[in-house]
């Protein structure tokens, strides 16, 4: 993927900002804002494991990065009183890795699997057991004398992460108990969140103000506190410390951050689907010459989110610029754009739409 730089709206963190984000993670399941179905059925999975004095089901969470999975893995271990084990699939390349660390696991203990549909397939298969019977299978030796020596484990809850649940196998997503999918947020709970976050870095957030970031953190928690610190800044630098709404405006300006929370790349992808490809529809490839990306850049780090807000359709024939798209860059639709100013946005969901004249790219739809 090309080399580029979107750490204002990126829903991943680097470790410098998972530092910042463990003062601001909430501790109890009480605290924690938003999905509150999740929270409601893992509440009773905990404690109905409590008051039966066992290791609760294993538990698989599903969804984007930055919507919580890692913190709600810190706080089933915070209710439990219980020790966290924190690892990822990546870094489970053998077998063998995986049996290191769970023959050195304690009864009780938490082991927290981030990226679990990356995890090397033996040590995969090795897992199946693990959380079904709390065995593993050493192998000692190799070849025809090879001989699987079985090794009793401790009990203990596995709590899986993945934002790709599709590539998880069949038998792999049956062992767990509990599933959760983690939606994107609602503005409401992100308020919630930015003034919880703002009492914690002692800064004096103003509830318009609130709303304004909110507005723009694509409904994800890791977004809405990273613009809060950056309209910290700014209020720091250029202001009286005070986070007002025009303080909030002038800041996410700054940062290229619009009132969708569309940055650059976004914006620059639909520009060049409205003004060059008459709306589409367009292949990706040839869509991504047009911005100067690659097109994994913004089928990875651009398209989901304009999929996702309906500023841009996929079709059999290539992407298609939906009404809001035309609505949002303010530029008036030709009378042949696949999605027209009377046609709604959501009607692109429907199926393919007919190609404009001029032979727009449909490669790689």
């Amino acid at each position: 993927m090309a080399d580029y730089e979107r750490d204002t709206v990126s829903p991943e963190a680097d470790l410098d900002e998972r530092a910042i984000e463990g003062a601001l993670r909430p501790k109890r399941l009480a605290d924690f804002v938003g999905q509150e179905r999740v929270r409601e059925q893992l509440s009773l999975v905990l404690r109905g494991a409590q008051r039966r004095g066992r290791a609760p089901d294993h538990v698989l969470m599903s969804g984007g990065p930055g919507l919580g999975k890692t913190t709600l893995a810190m706080i089933i271990a915070a209710e439990l009183g219980a020790p966290l084990r924190i690892t990822s699939g990546p870094a489970i390349e053998r077998s063998g890795d995986l049996a290191a660390v769970l023959s050195t696991l304690h009864e009780g203990e938490v082991l927290f699997l981030d990226e679990i549909h990356r995890m090397a397939r033996p040590a995969e298969e090795m897992l199946y057991v693990a959380m079904e019977d709390f065995r593993v299978d050493v192998m000692v030796g190799k070849g025809p004398g090879a001989t699987a020596i079985p090794l009793d484990i401790a009990p203990f809850t596995l709590v899986g992460a993945t934002t790709r649940a599709g590539l998880l196998p069949a038998p792999l997503r049956d062992r767990f108990g509990f599933t959760a999918h983690m939606d994107f947020y609602d503005p409401a709970d992100l308020e919630r969140i930015l003034h919880r976050s703002a009492g914690l870095l002692q800064v004096d957030l103003a509830p318009d103000a609130a709303a304004e970031i909110a507005g723009r953190s694509r409904g994800t928690p890791r977004i809405a506190n990273r613009l809060l610190r950056r309209v910290r800044d700014y209020a720091e630098v250029h202001g009286d410390g005070r986070l007002t709404r025009d303080t909030a405006r002038a800041a996410l300006a700054l940062y290229e951050v619009d009132a969708h929370g569309l940055d650059r790349l976004d914006r620059a992808v639909l520009d060049a689907l409205l003004t060059k490809f008459r709306g589409g529809p367009v292949g990706l490839s040839t869509l991504a010459v047009a911005v100067g990306e690659e097109p994994e850049t913004v089928e990875v780090v651009a398209e989901p989110f304009l999929v996702r807000s309906g500023f841009i359709a996929r079709t059999p024939r290539g992407r298609v610029a939906t009404a809001r798209a035309w609505e949002h860059m303010g530029i008036t639709p030709p009378p042949d754009a696949a999605f027209g100013a009377g046609v709604p946005a959501a009607a692109g969901d429907a199926g393919g739409a007919a190609a404009p004249p001029g032979g727009a790219g449909t490669s790689q739809p």
